[in-house]
């Protein structure tokens, strides 16, 4: 079992910056991939931003590329979502996702494990 909280959300102005954080319980967190998604209003829940168990392999996309940082620090059980450029668009419930794989997917049905999210608002 692994729980996720996320952390780091909150109201931001256009071309801002946030981190999100999402601490995870468990001993074998290095084992996982990890996956950032958002759901915005009225919409479906869209993919983000993934890394590889090692952290040497990151996906994107591509409506964030360039923009959005996805990083993992396993001595801290921990993952990171760093957003610059932040764009009203942007504004959705983060959440952070867990895959009992090494490796990464953008398919949201493949990750195991959820957080609650954290809201990020973007005001224009």
């Amino acid at each position: 079992q692994v729980q996720l909280v996320e952390s780091g959300g909150g109201l931001v102005q256009a071309g801002g910056s946030l981190r999100l954080s999402c601490a995870a319980s468990g001993r074998t967190f290095s084992s996982y991939a990890m996956g950032w998604f958002r759901r915005a209003p009225g919409k479906e829940r869209e993919f983000v931003a993934a890394i590889m168990w090692g952290g040497d392999s990151t996906y994107y996309a591509d409506s964030v590329k360039g923009r959005f940082t996805i990083s993992r620090d396993n001595a801290k059980n921990t993952v990171y979502l760093q957003m610059n450029s932040l764009k009203p668009e942007d504004t959705a419930v983060y959440y952070c996702a867990a895959r009992s794989s090494f490796y990464y997917t953008s398919d949201t049905a493949a990750y195991d494990y959820w957080g609650q999210g954290t809201q990020v608002t973007v005001s224009s």
